[in-house]
């Protein structure tokens, strides 16, 4: 069994040669790292040689700074470097970093250098943009590195000579320090990273989503505009046939061509008025729905599914008038198909309000939400239901997406578990965030 595929089976690396997976680190960056560490090295040097005046194998040094500097040059005249690197180039090129650094500390002292923090940074940046098995094999090399350096290197730069030795013990301590630093903010950059990662990717889902609604809702005033532009050539088309079945033989082939393309052109007149109509209706009532019938037209899509859907609005006095946004239909719309899905026999949204606030609650008697992940509904990637009825289940942006469209209209969304037993959605807005379109 390879390598690769038995972290696989023990779960360690997921099993994706490096040359396959597509890398999110540009060229440009680690070639610029390079020469700034190059910079640094250079400087260095100078400062110990020349202002402390403490010898050093500074021909060797040279030589080695000289290598990092052969290979950005090759890297920057044979490649692109606006372009992102695969894992497996970045894997070597941090790999040479990580061995041109353990070479210079071999010139100067090993881990009684106390610049052998640097082996850190190879490996921070892999774990901020790369992949894990690129992460872990930069560690494997560092770690690996560095402990050698424990009981083979020239001596520190000191005066006189050789003169400065910590125990062994010290030395020791100071390459654990080390790995526990590169374990440390190599975990931390990375779930700092991947979060960051999962927010984005799932914000632009978002997006994706409501575009498409809005895509839909536009739909009646495209209808209606087409309407009007379609009804001067289809009435030019009515006359010009009522002409020629006037002109022609009621008998004839011709004549009953004209007189059913005159049919035609009318019904074709008639739909087009119904579209135009549905279309100016839209502007005055089609945008603009009491409670009641907001919560119908979400649950109507739903209406054929297994559990029974109802609706309660009890509250009879100062109904509010809700103006139609993309985002608050999906959003509940959303709400309310997990909950059918879930549901074992019924989902009951209730609304009410008051002079400030409106408040809409969706609950059914599935299993829940999964105790352990309430805290946590609504971030991306976590489905919080402790079982899935639907085939193969979910990637978990179903909440986070009609949560995020629920607070872009200006609400706030809890989840509880509802007295059915199953799993409760509370939305909560400001009365006039709704209402404000009708003033607007």
């Amino acid at each position: 069994m390879s390598i690769s595929k038995l972290s696989q089976y023990l779960g360690i690396l997921p099993y994706r040669p490096f040359r396959r997976m597509g890398g999110r680190l540009r060229r440009s960056t680690l070639v610029l790292s390079r020469w700034m560490a190059v910079l640094g090295q250079s400087l260095t040097l100078l400062a110990v040689w020349w202002f402390l005046q403490f010898e050093f194998p500074i021909i060797e040094c040279i030589f080695v700074i000289t290598s990092a500097v052969i290979v950005n040059l090759g890297v920057s005249l044979t490649l692109p470097l606006d372009r992102r690197v695969g894992h497996m180039e970045a894997l070597i090129q941090l790999s040479f970093d990580l061995v041109q650094l353990w070479a210079l500390l071999w010139l100067t002292g090993g881990m009684h250098n106390p610049f052998a923090l640097l082996f850190i940074a190879p490996v921070v940046t892999s774990a901020t943009t790369l992949s894990r098995p690129v992460t872990i094999t930069l560690i494997i090399v560092a770690a690996t590195l560095s402990f050698s350096l424990i009981y083979n290197s020239r001596p520190l730069p000191w005066s006189p000579t050789g003169s400065f030795m910590l125990p062994f013990v010290f030395t020791f301590g100071m390459w654990c320090a080390l790995m526990v630093g590169i374990g440390f903010t190599s975990l931390y950059a990375w779930r700092t990273s991947s979060e960051s990662r999962r927010m984005s990717d799932a914000l632009a889902a978002t997006e994706s989503v409501l575009a498409h609604e809005q895509k839909l809702s536009a739909l009646g005033g495209l209808a209606a505009a087409a309407a009007h532009e379609l009804g001067t050539p289809l009435a030019t088309i009515q006359v010009t046939a009522k002409e020629m079945s006037r002109e022609l033989d009621p008998t004839s082939p011709l004549g009953e061509d004209a007189r059913l393309v005159l049919s035609q052109a009318q019904r074709c007149r008639d739909i087009l008025q119904t579209l135009a109509r549905r279309g100016d209706e839209g502007d005055k009532i089609h945008d603009i729905l009491t409670l009641s019938a907001l919560l119908e037209e979400v649950v109507e899509p739903f209406e054929t599914m297994r559990a029974n859907i109802s609706i309660h609005t009890d509250n009879t006095a100062d109904s509010p008038l809700i103006f139609r946004q993309s985002e608050l239909l999906y959003g509940l719309k959303n709400f309310v198909e997990n909950a059918a899905d879930f549901a074992k026999d019924s989902v009951v949204l209730t609304a009410d309000w008051n002079k400030q606030d409106i408040f809409i609650t969706i609950a059914d008697d599935g299993p829940g939400f999964d105790p352990a992940l309430r805290d946590r509904l609504g971030e991306p990637y976590v489905s919080g239901r402790s079982e899935k009825r639907s085939a193969g289940g979910g990637l978990g942006l179903g909440l986070f997406i009609s949560k995020t469209l629920i607070e872009r209209t200006g609400g706030h969304v809890r989840f509880d578990r509802s007295d059915l037993g199953g799993a409760r959605v509370m939305m909560q807005w400001p009365r006039e965030r709704l209402e404000a379109g009708l003033r607007g």
